[in-house]
C-alpha cells in the first residue's frame, strides 16, 4: 500500500493533478466483490481545474465508508463505494449516474457534482427512484423550488439562500461602515452562478439600499484568464466587488487581480474562497477578503469537527474543503437511515427515514444539523463570513448570523418566487 506523501505542490490540488489521488491513499475505487456488500454511486469532478471537489468529495466519502467498515458495517453489511469522472459536463454526469446504478449494481447515489451537472443526475434519480444525497450544488432552486422536487432526493450542502442572508447582512455593515456605495459583480455564467450573486445583492441592497451595482460580468465557467474582467472592472472604478467564482477559477481571478493591483482599493466579498486549499494555493493571499465560512477546523470549535479534520488531512495531504465536510455529512445522514432501516436500500424507506432526521455533527452550529422535511435540504450549518490572513488558518474572525433569521428572510424569499 503506497501511503500518503507530506509536501505535496500545494497548487497542484486544484487542478486535474489530484485526479488520482485516491490510488495513494490506499482507498480503493471499487472492493472485491461481497454478497451483502451495500455499493454507494460518486458521480463527480475528478479532472480539469476544479478536480478539488470531486477529489475532496471522494476522500471524505472514504474516509466515512472505512470507519463505518471498521466498526462492523451496518446490519452486517459492509459498504463500497464506486466513482466516475463526469468531467464537469451535465450530460456525463446523467450517463456515468445510470451506468454506476445499472450496470455497476449501485442502490444509493451520493451525488458529488457541481450545480450544473447536480440538475442532470436529479432527472435521473426521479426517474429510477433510489435515494441520492446532493452534496456539492448550492443553487437554491435545486430543492426549493417545488416543481423539482423528487421524493428520493436530498441536499446536504450550504445553498445560496442562506449564504446570500448571511452575506448581505455582514456586507451591508461593512458598506454603511465604509461608504462602500460602488458596487461590481464578477461571477461564473451558469445556473449557481448568476442566481448566487442575484440572491447576494438582493440581500445586501436590502439591509443597505444605498448601494449601488455599476458592472456585472459573467466570465464562462472554468475560464483560464479573467484579464477582461478585471480591466473593466478597473475601468468603472468599483469601491466592492463580489464574485461567486471558486475552485481554480477563483485562485486563477485572485492571482490575476494581484497583477493589476485590483485589491489595493476594492474591498472583495467572496462565496467560494474559504476552501483552505484555495487560500493554501494562491501564491500572495491579501489580508483583509472577505469570504463566506466554507471549512475551518478551527470552526465550530469540538472535538467532532478537529476529529474530522485530522482524519480527512491524513487521508488527503491537505486540508478539508467545503465539499469535503458536506460529504462526510451526507454519509452520516445515509448511515443512520440504513441503520433505522436495518440495511435495506429501497429508495423510499431510505427517504422516509431521513426527511426530517436530526442527526449529531460537529459541522452544526449546535452540535446537530437536521435535513428539512417540507423540502430535503439541511439546515443549521454554518453561515458565517470572515477575513482572510496570509497564513493559516486562513479565514479568522467569523461572524454568523442567526439562523432564526436566515429562516424568516428564506420564506419571504419563497413567497416571493412563488415556492411556498
Amino acid at each position: 500500500m503506497t501511503k500518503t506523501k507530506g509536501g505535496v505542490d500545494r497548487r497542484s490540488f486544484i487542478g486535474g493533478a489530484v485526479a488520482g489521488a485516491a490510488a495513494i491513499t490506499g482507498f480503493p475505487h471499487i472492493a472485491g466483490a461481497q454478497a451483502k456488500t451495500i455499493r454507494i454511486a460518486l458521480p463527480t469532478i475528478l479532472s480539469g481545474r476544479v478536480a478539488i471537489l470531486g477529489t475532496s468529495s471522494r476522500f471524505a466519502v472514504q474516509v466515512a465508508v472505512q470507519q463505518v467498515n471498521e466498526a462492523g458495517g451496518i446490519a452486517g453489511r459492509k459498504i463500497e463505494v464506486i466513482d466516475r469522472d463526469s468531467k464537469g459536463r451535465p450530460d456525463e454526469a446523467a450517463r456515468v449516474t445510470r451506468d454506476l446504478i445499472n450496470n455497476d449494481g449501485c442502490e444509493i447515489v451520493i451525488d458529488g457534482e457541481a450545480s450544473s451537472g447536480s440538475f442532470a443526475v436529479h432527472e435521473v434519480i426521479r426517474d429510477l427512484g433510489v435515494l441520492c444525497v446532493h452534496t456539492c450544488s448550492e443553487t437554491s432552486s435545486l430543492t426549493a423550488d417545488p416543481k423539482l422536487h423528487v421524493k428520493t432526493a436530498f441536499r446536504c450542502a450550504r445553498q445560496g439562500i442562506h449564504d446570500a442572508v448571511a452575506g448581505g447582512t455582514y456586507a451591508s455593515e461593512i458598506s454603511k461602515a465604509k461608504g462602500l456605495k460602488r458596487w461590481a459583480t464578477c461571477s461564473p455564467d451558469y445556473a449557481y452562478g448568476r442566481d448566487n450573486t442575484a440572491e447576494f445583492l438582493e440581500y445586501v441592497k436590502l439591509f443597505d439600499p444605498q448601494i449601488e451595482v455599476v458592472d456585472q460580468l459573467w466570465p464562462k465557467l472554468f475560464a483560464p484568464d479573467y484579464t477582461e474582467s478585471i480591466t473593466k472592472m478597473l475601468q468603472v472604478k468599483p469601491q466592492a466587488v463580489y464574485s461567486a467564482l471558486w475552485g481554480g477559477d477563483l485562485v486563477a481571478f485572485i492571482e490575476q487581480s494581484n497583477l493589476y493591483r485590483l485589491f489595493a482599493n476594492t474591498a472583495f466579498f467572496s462565496g467560494g474562497l474559504g476552501d483552505p486549499p484555495v487560500l493554501s494555493a494562491i501564491k500572495q493571499l491579501p489580508q483583509g477578503l472577505n469570504t463566506a465560512y466554507r471549512y475551518n477546523r478551527n470552526y465550530p470549535s469540538n472535538p467532532e469537527n478537529t476529529a474530522y479534520a485530522d482524519a480527512f488531512a491524513k487521508a488527503a495531504g491537505h486540508e478539508s474543503t467545503n465539499w469535503g465536510w458536506q460529504n462526510y455529512l451526507a454519509t452520516q445522514f445515509i448511515f443512520e437511515a440504513l441503520r433505522r432501516t436495518n440495511g435495506k436500500t429501497d429508495g423510499a424507506a431510505l427517504a422516509g427515514e431521513i426527511k426530517g432526521m436530526t442527526v449529531k455533527s460537529g459541522f452544526g452550529v449546535d452540535g446537530t444539523v437536521t435535513m428539512r422535511d417540507s423540502d430535503h435540504t439541511i439546515i443549521n450549518y454554518p453561515v458565517a463570513w470572515g477575513r482572510t490572513v496570509p497564513k493559516a488558518p486562513w479565514v479568522e474572525d467569523f461572524k454568523d448570523v442567526p439562523w432564526s433569521k436566515i429562516l424568516e428572510l428564506e420564506q419571504q424569499w419563497k413567497k416571493s418566487k412563488g415556492y411556498a
